[in-house]
This record gives C-alpha cells, structure tokens and sequence, in this order.
C-alpha cells in the first residue's frame, strides 16, 4: 500500500510542483494555540508536515525554533503531549505528519513503544536529527515493522563515499540539507553545488528528495523547486506562527504557489 508520503509526494509531482514540506514546533506557545497554528498551516496547503518535538538541546536549530522549544516546554511539552496533539492535527489533515526529533526523547520513551504511539496517533513517519545509521537499527527495525516511514537527511558535509549508507535504510523522502550550520541561517540559493548535491543523492535512491534549511523566501523555494522533489520550510513558519494565525496561514499560501516549476 502506498504511504502517505509517497502519495504526497506523487500529487504534487503530477501537478508539475514540488512537495511543501512545513515544520512548526509542537505546544509552541502553548498547547491550544498550537493546535490552531498547526491547523492553519495543514488548511493552507502544506503537502507534509514536519511536527517537532520540543527537546532541551536543539543543537541543529538556529534561534527561532531554539525560541519555539524553549516556549514549548514551559508550556509543559512532553513527548506523549506531542504525539497526543498530532493524533489531533489527523482528525482534520489528510496528509503526512512526520515527527521530527533529536534522539534522547524517543529512546528515553522506548522505541517499541514511540512507534505504538505514532501508529495509534495517525503519524507516517519519523525524522531523528542525531541519529546516524550505524545506530538507527534500535529505531529502524520496530519503525519498518510498523510500515512508518524513517527520513534520512544528507548534509552537505556528507562525503560521496557515504551517501549511500546513509539513504539505503530510508523510507517516505531524503532531507537535504542544503547549508553548513543551523536553521533559519541565510541559504544562498545560487549556489551551483545545490544543484549538484541533490543530483548526487539522487544517484543513490529512488526516493523523492526534500531540500530545506535557510528556506524562508517565494524566491528561495522557487530556486530549489527547480531541482528538489520538495522544499522544506521551518523557521519562517515558526516566526508567522508567532505573528497570528492568519500570517502563517498567507505565508503558507505564498510558498505553495512558488513550488510550480516553470514551463
């Protein structure tokens, strides 16, 4: 049977576009205002949504979503709360929910029973930022057994000669990282090895390929919708979301128009 996220993917390739692929933090600033921002993002036209689970070291985070966790959890995050909120989020989206996370909250918890959890809620998938495929069996092997996806990401710091181990567990999409450092850092989207960096991870793996980090502008997402199978957009929506709803919401809209490739 098709995933979630394959067919998200496969219907925005059919519509000549690209996947927008958005992530907001969970209980950021709090639980109900969460679940409103997360609704207003998912009614606007996200294809996936990335659902981050507060965690108190974000180390791959730049200071909007360091901002955001903080937020979270003197709201009282924990894990179960966010995978309670997404089990909410599914009663109104039809799309993918992947849970985006470091690796201590999923393994303090138990990976059997993370997976459970996500199985139980609606969730598709699983994206662990610090967890490197010589170590993922713990997670992998109850992740595929459920048929949940596992996102791999590809830094552009990944040599060539590792790409492939890197992808050849994954499941759902490979995340590219397209820059050095954290979220929300300025992306230069000139770059000629973007191009190229997605290219060499596609000669690795059929799966569709996720660009994102830096990713905040229409231009941006059209730059890397020409070569990605979808754009990833974190920060900028963490910082709309702090605005109202409704600029979240018109942010949202914008991006999903800028993933239609020319011609």
């Amino acid at each position: 049977m098709t995933s979630r996220i394959a067919a998200a993917f496969a219907s925005a390739r059919a519509e000549g576009r690209a996947a927008l692929v958005g992530y907001l933090t969970a209980y950021d600033p709090d639980r109900a205002r969460s679940l409103a921002n997360l609704a207003a993002a998912c009614d606007a036209g996200l294809d996936v949504l990335e659902l981050g689970v507060p965690f108190s070291d974000p180390t791959a985070d730049g200071s909007a979503i360091q901002a955001a966790m903080v937020r979270a959890r003197a709201a009282g995050s924990t894990l179960a709360g966010v995978i309670e909120l997404a089990a909410a989020v599914r009663e109104r989206f039809a799309g993918p929910i992947v849970l985006f996370s470091y690796c201590n909250p999923l393994l303090r918890r138990g990976a059997a029973n993370v997976v459970a959890d996500c199985v139980r809620a609606g969730v598709d998938g699983l994206l662990v930022v610090d967890l490197p495929p010589e170590h993922a069996a713990i997670l992998r092997d109850p992740v595929r057994a459920a048929g949940l996806d596992l996102i791999a990401l590809v830094a552009p710091t990944t040599p060539p000669s590792r790409i492939g181990s890197v992808v050849a567990a994954a499941t759902g999409f490979v995340y590219a990282v397209t820059l050095k450092g954290v979220t929300g850092a300025t992306l230069d989207t000139a770059r000629p090895e973007l191009a190229g960096q997605i290219a060499a991870i596609r000669a690795h793996t059929d799966l569709p390929v996720a660009a994102g980090f830096g990713v905040r502008t229409e231009a941006d997402v059209r730059a890397l919708a020409a070569h990605a199978d979808g754009v990833v957009v974190g920060s900028a929506l963490v910082d709309a979301a702090q605005r109202s709803e409704a600029a979240l919401a018109r942010l949202v809209r914008s991006l999903r128009a800028a993933t239609t490739r020319a011609g």
